[in-house]
């Protein structure tokens, strides 16, 4: 069974997928000063909770955009599963896609493995919407290149600068307007929530339309990332959710790098 583990800036994300199939996912707070002993701790419990073993594991792959925690990740790996784990972006388990941007080594692991992922599942010229701790519009063409993207703030960054910049703001939780809400508050909360919530609506699909007009031909866009379907009941800008795009990309890759 394979352990994939995805650490991103706000989270380490820990699944166990057979087959292509996920098991099982955990995610903790990314802490770069985590050590592997801490890890293996709470992994093990988890993982007992849920009926496995950790002798089941036999493969570990990791992608990681924090390199200070890659470290502690890979002595889990050796120390508690006996395993040299794979890492995304390296030998042999390289991209195996054009990466068309001006600074190819710059762009992340996470949005490298999504574009791969993103074109298993679907053909034909994509855009990939990753809502995590920014959020990422990547397009890729109908050869499976990464052809570049944007970064914006994500959602909870944005709403956290306008909690620590305005001392009178309360903090909010991040939801849908209720319905009979217009997109004029008459509170301060509502107003929050309204500018929040439709503002991100109003820049998502803002630039999902400008990129499909630049790149000239039908685009798929495929949204993952757990804020995904709070955005999908107010806007069609969706064509598919992968939830787990990430983690799927991660397994494709450990196959790729076993069967070549």
């Amino acid at each position: 069974m394979l352990l994939a583990v995805d650490a991103g800036n706000t989270n380490v994300v820990f699944a166990l997928v057979e087959d292509r199939a996920i098991k099982a996912r955990w995610r903790i707070a990314t802490d770069p000063r985590r050590t592997a002993d801490e890890y293996a701790v709470w992994l093990n419990q988890l993982l007992i909770l849920e009926g496995y073993d950790r002798a089941m594991i036999d493969a570990v792959i990791i992608s990681t955009v924090v390199p200070r925690a890659l470290h502690n990740l890979q002595v889990l790996a050796s120390k508690y599963f006996g395993q040299d784990a794979l890492i995304a972006g390296r030998p042999p388990t390289d991209w195996c896609i054009p990466i068309d941007v001006d600074e190819p080594q710059s762009l992340g692991a996470d949005r490298a493995v999504n574009t791969i992922a993103a074109h298993e599942l679907h053909d034909g010229d994509l855009i990939v919407i990753d809502f995590g701790t920014a959020t990422t519009f990547d397009h890729s063409d109908y050869t499976g290149a990464y052809k570049g993207g944007i970064i914006a703030p994500g959602i909870n960054l944005s709403l956290d600068a306008l909690f620590n910049a305005a001392a009178k703001l309360p903090r909010i939780a991040i939801e849908a307007p209720r319905a009979d809400l217009g997109v004029i508050g008459r509170n301060t909360v509502d107003q929050m929530n309204i500018g929040i919530y439709w503002g991100y609506i109003s820049m998502i699909e803002g630039l999902v339309a400008r990129m499909k007009a630049e790149v000239g031909r039908p685009v798929k866009v495929v949204a993952t990332g757990g804020l995904a379907t709070l955005f999908e009941q107010h806007t069609d800008v969706f064509d598919v959710i992968e939830p787990d795009l990430t983690i799927q990309g991660l397994a494709i890759m450990w196959e790729r790098a076993h069967t070549n």
